[in-house]
Formats: structure tokens, sequence, C-alpha cells
């Protein structure tokens, strides 16, 4: 199991400076990973007014101020970027950090906010359609061929990107998919790895749930070697019996990166803190 920090872009964090502080001791005090959430709003106007910090600028800035973390977005909802935009982002952050981001996509929510706000549509079919299309642009361009798209949303002349990605095949790519429905974890199959939500958050998902998902996605890949399943929750660092109380029936289910969910809506940002600082739960074998 690895473990890793999952932390909004809003509220306390908000933040640069904070953002930076908080990944360079991510890094210092042996956590595996440092993933931020993407949104632009999330609260209805009115009924909260919070500061926002630009993800991928914040992931640029913690590239920079670490050496082996990893890092990415968690989820950043493709079907409001274009695709291109993301794909050269992404090749620019995975050399600048040598190598160390994920990238963790997903349809975007809560759509009213998120998309209505804005003109963009906010339909969950026709986020979908943009999605998977997005993600044929993006892996095809990170190829480093000559590359041309005709999908019913984009449409690319050919064109090659380079430099190629530095990670080998390539960047790794998370679907973030929301539980009960089926289609995003037979996307997730695709690719290197799911994090998946409940569709009710912050209800949280199950080991039960996390076994149908994988059900899923093993009916799809064959198998799960060399797949990454992401599941968030909330441990102590500090009462070890607890923590492996907790996270044993994720790892026994499947799951083999557990994100300590870091986030203005549990505790003070100086309890949080300090809970980055007591590195990852330490399980009993």
């Amino acid at each position: 199991m690895k473990y890793g920090i999952n932390i909004p872009n809003f509220g306390w964090f908000g933040d640069i400076d904070t953002l930076i502080k908080i990944g360079s001791e991510a890094e210092e005090y042996g956590w595996d990973g440092i993933f931020l959430w993407d949104h632009l709003l999330v609260f209805k106007q009115g009924d909260m007014v919070l500061p926002f910090a630009d993800p991928w600028i914040a992931l640029a800035a913690i590239a920079c101020n670490t050496k082996k973390i990893r890092l990415g977005p968690l989820v950043t909802p493709l079907p409001r970027r274009r695709p291109w935009k993301v794909a050269r982002e992404a090749l620019s952050l995975d050399h600048l950090s040598k190598g160390r981001l994920i990238l963790g996509v997903g349809i975007g929510a809560p759509p009213d906010v998120e998309f209505d706000y804005f003109g963009e549509e906010s339909s969950a079919f026709i986020r979908a359609q943009k999605l998977d299309e997005s993600l044929d642009i993006i892996t095809g361009l990170w190829s480093g061929e000559p590359f041309s798209y005709n999908g019913k949303h984009y449409h690319l002349d050919t064109m090659t990107f380079l430099p190629k990605p530095k990670q080998t095949p390539r960047i790794p790519i998370w679907i973030g998919g929301s539980h009960p429905f089926r289609a995003p974890f037979r996307r997730a199959a695709r690719y290197e790895g799911v994090a998946p939500v409940h569709s009710k958050w912050p209800e949280p998902i199950t080991p039960k749930h996390l076994e149908r998902i994988l059900g899923i996605i093993q009916a799809e890949r064959g198998n799960l070697d060399n797949y990454d399943v992401v599941v968030c929750g909330e441990t102590s660092g500090t009462d070890s019996k607890k923590d492996t109380e907790k996270v044993i029936p994720w790892i026994d289910t499947g799951a083999n990166w557990w994100l300590e969910d870091i986030h203005g809506l549990r505790a003070e940002i100086d309890e949080l803190q300090e809970r980055i600082r007591a590195g990852p739960p330490i399980i009993e074998t």
C-alpha cells in the first residue's frame, strides 16, 4: 500500500504558499503522493465564497520544491478543458517533476456550479462523451507520433506533440468514477488506475462497494496486474491498532493507494497540518 495526501484547492488550501508547504512536508514526513482537487467554484454563489488556487500551477510549484513524491490532480474535469491543452500541460509537468505526474481525470462535479455557471454543457451524457474523446486525444498526442482526430465534439488536423512523456509507456491515468454507476469503471479499465467515490459524496464507499467496482474493471481487463486502486479515508497516524483496522479491509479488497482526506470539512488547518506531520498510518501485520 502507498499513502498519499488528498487536499482541496480552495478554502484554507486556496493559498499557493500553503500548498507548497504542505507538498514539501508531505515528502519530508514520508508520504508517497500529494493530490489536489480541481475546482473553480464548488459552492453556489451566495452560499459560500472562498479563495481558490489553480491546481496545475500549484502542482508545478510543488514539483519544484520536492524530489520524489508523486503528484497530480484528482481529478481534472476534462469536459471543461481543451484536451490538447491538458496534454501539453501534462507533458510539461511530467518533465518538470522528472516523471512523477499521475493524471487523474473525471467528468467533473457539481455540474451546476462547475459547468452551468460558466455556460458549459452540464449534461452527464455529453460530459461523458467529451471525457472519452479527450482521453483519446491526450493519449494520442502523448505518443509523439503524427496524430489526428475526428470525433463528435473535437476535431484535430494531423499534428505531432513533442517531447514525449518522461514516463514510459506514458503518464499514468487514474479515472474518477461514482458508485453505483458502471460506465465510469468500464472506462477506468482502459487506463492505469481508478479512484472511486460515492455518487452521494461525502457518503463514503465501502470495501463491499470496491469489490463490486473491481469486479467490473477485472471483467473488462482480465486482471488487475500493475493497476492502481485508490481509496480515500481518515487515519490518525498515531494509533496503529485503529489505523490497521481501518486500512486492512481495503488492502484485502485490492486497494494499493490510500489517500488521507485532508480538508477543512473535518478540522482546523493546524490540526490538518499536524496529521500530515504524523506521517502515513502504521499498519500492523
